[in-house]
């Protein structure tokens, strides 16, 4: 099975059980939107820390290469990708997530919701 361009959603395929196995982890290479929360269940940041200042948050995860901007108008951090391309917490290898049990919301709903809800950019091995 070839895999669909990320970055271009019109050539997803809906969504059906059980296109996650053998999948090449096409929606971990789209840029991940996270909330406070989501740092807080992911271990990178303390409820303390949030409740202070989330700008201090952002400077201090982008100084640790977690993130890569923070939306103050949102409130969403903007997860680093490795290379431009993957997220920092898919395995390279394996290409299977290192965070699973503490993933994002964003990654738990997912195709639920995304750039095209209900599809994804399925596909298996290297273009």
């Amino acid at each position: 099975m070839n895999r669909s361009d990320p970055q271009k959603p019109s050539n997803w395929k809906a969504y059906k059980k059980g296109m996650c196995e053998g999948c090449w982890a096409g929606c971990c290479t789209l840029p991940l939107e996270v909330s406070a929360y989501d740092l807080i269940r992911l271990g990178v940041i303390t409820e303390d820390e949030a409740a202070v200042s989330l700008k201090k948050v952002a400077k201090k995860l982008s100084k640790e290469g977690v993130i890569q901007s923070y939306r103050a108008n949102s409130g969403l951090f903007i997860i680093e990708q490795r290379g431009g391309r993957d997220c920092i917490f898919l395995d390279e290898k394996t290409r299977q997530c290192t965070v699973y049990e503490k993933r994002p919301e964003v990654c738990r709903t997912f195709p639920k919701i995304g750039p095209r809800p209900g599809f994804c950019p399925v596909g298996k091995g290297p273009k």
